[in-house]
């Protein structure tokens, strides 16, 4: 079942009756909207005119929803997700905490050479020569000891957006902020997965930065990131002005949740594979398994 994501960038207050979530509007002439919590995957509150009740983030927590709070710029600035996600939680954060140093880095070999096979199919589509990323994601070493992302990527970003002065950086200039929007709802879904499949999502297998705290899911959602990337060329190529975060585009880049990927040899959308990536993570990490699944762009 393809989960909804809802928008709020208007005042509104938000509760729930029988299951579903009700939203309020301050004008009276205005009908309360309702929405099954259950066909929920995200919401995002852009407002900080919107107050939610404490029943309904209770039940929202309950269903796995992701919940992200935006701030003065309007981009996500918080992550509301549950404290228990799984039923063997203790058992599967001891496994987390117990992966050794060669395990981390072979996830992580198998994680950067994911992530430049998408970029290199991305490009692909876009008729670019891409045979040397090819051959780099195949030369990605234990832990990626000769920094093949990093190379991947300089050569990625010019072809992408091929105009002078685009430099890929958060505070750089547009489409930068496309991507940082896009970016972020990626993050939120993929601490949503790891959380539902029983892990910390802090404890990364190579993101350790101490004032990081969501380390795994920047970790795992590095292969995914080409589709935020394709979604955002998307909007680039269709003529209009983005170099305002429009709420279309906003819209646009929150369909990333539906995106259809392909894993494994099977179609899904985008939210449910990020789920069988986490849990083939945990079988990686618990020693059943030797490879995380990752999805491919075509």
């Amino acid at each position: 079942m393809i989960k909804r994501s809802l928008f709020f960038e208007n005042p509104a207050y938000l509760s729930t009756k029988d299951g579903q979530l009700v939203v309020t509007y301050p004008q009276s002439f205005v009908k309360p909207i309702t929405v099954p919590i259950e066909d929920i995957g995200i919401v995002v509150i852009e407002s900080l005119h919107v107050t939610m009740s404490s029943s309904l983030s209770n039940q929202l927590m309950q269903h796995g929803v992701g919940v992200f709070y935006c701030d003065e710029r309007h981009m996500p600035c918080g992550l509301l997700l549950p404290l228990e996600g799984h039923t063997q939680q203790t058992e599967r954060i001891r496994t987390q905490l117990d992966a050794s140093l060669p395990l981390k880095k072979n996830l992580w070999q198998q994680t950067v050479s994911a992530k430049i096979v998408n970029q290199a199919s991305l490009l692909e589509s876009k008729d670019k020569e891409v045979q040397n990323m090819y051959r780099w994601a195949k030369e990605v070493q234990s832990g990626d000891q000769k920094n093949h992302e990093a190379r991947a990527a300089a050569y990625y970003w010019p072809r992408l957006f091929p105009w002078d002065g685009f430099t890929r950086h958060p505070e750089g200039e547009s489409p930068n902020h496309l991507l940082n929007y896009g970016y972020s709802i990626l993050r939120g879904i993929t601490a949503r997965a790891i959380v539902s499949s029983g892990m910390l999502p802090t404890l990364g297998i190579f993101h350790k930065n101490k004032y990081n705290a969501f380390g795994l899911a920047d970790d795992i959602m590095e292969p995914y990131r080409p589709f935020v990337d394709a979604l955002v060329l998307d909007l680039v190529e269709s003529g209009e002005d983005f170099h305002v975060l429009k709420k279309e585009f906003k819209v646009h880049l929150m369909g990333i949740m539906s995106m259809d990927v392909l894993l494994d040899g099977q179609k899904s959308t985008l939210m449910v594979a990020m789920s069988r990536t986490t849990s083939s993570l945990y079988d990686s990490l618990a020693g059943v398994s030797r490879k995380i699944l990752y999805p491919v762009y075509v």
